[in-house]
């Protein structure tokens, strides 16, 4: 790993190839300033609006990238929701659930049709559900974190994954799913909790597609066919 004095001499060798004289100190505290106050670029239009609209605008955005959404009133209603998903698409009903205490910790035993276990998703797994840590109504983007409770193979390896989403959950732009991760990680720092950074974080906005081969639109060419979400009226 690399000191702190190779990483200088290493920029310094760049700076001088290019020319480019060293820092001044102004444009040393300019440049310590920007990256410890994280401002945001640009945020379009579509990415404002009062919490309501956002939501609404999530949905549509969802909707227009080829996930289907539901609307239930409280999380309690989300194992019902997953089996009515299931049975009205002629889908299989054995489900695979991220280990996550809150999505565990639901009502799957009073869904007689459903038979669910948790873990890592395996190439026969068909069905998964998850929890999100976004939804990101300026694309209808779900932002899905990895961790020891939300395996990356439940995202992309079941043919059909369910997601799990509190209304609350909707920001309006990417800006935000930043700035409340960094939140997160201060808090759980200040409290000795359980947070930090995952490893990756995976920003999913509709179902797996591609238009490579002849640009004709399939579905599933390299994670879901399928995508749901359940958004909780929280």
């Amino acid at each position: 790993m690399s000191t702190g004095s190779d990483r200088d001499n290493i920029l310094g060798a760049i700076r001088q190839s290019l020319g480019r004289p060293a820092l001044t100190a102004d444009a040393q505290k300019g440049l310590d300033e920007h990256i410890a106050t994280h401002r945001s670029n640009l945020v379009p239009a579509r990415g404002q609006g009062g919490h309501e609209a956002l939501v609404q605008r999530f949905q549509e955005m969802a909707v227009a990238a080829a996930c289907t959404v539901v609307v239930v009133a409280d999380e309690a209603a989300v194992p019902g929701a997953v089996a009515d998903y299931l049975r009205g698409n002629n889908l299989p009903t054995q489900v695979i659930l991220a280990p996550d205490d809150w999505l565990t910790g639901l009502n799957w035993d009073g869904q007689s049709l459903l038979e669910t276990k948790t873990g890592a998703a395996g190439i026969d797994d068909l069905v998964s559900v998850t929890p999100a840590f976004a939804g990101v109504a300026e694309t209808g983007t779900l932002v899905a974190l990895s961790g020891p409770k939300h395996p990356t193979t439940l995202n992309f390896v079941p043919d059909n994954h369910v997601v799990a989403l509190r209304a609350s959950q909707v920001v309006g732009a990417y800006e935000e799913v930043w700035a409340r991760l960094r939140e997160a990680n201060q808090i759980s720092g200040k409290e000795g909790g359980g947070f930090t950074m995952p490893r990756n974080i995976n920003m999913i906005t509709g179902p797996s597609r591609t238009a490579d081969i002849a640009l004709t639109i399939e579905l599933g060419a390299h994670g879901p066919r399928n995508l749901h979400i359940v958004l909780i009226d929280d």
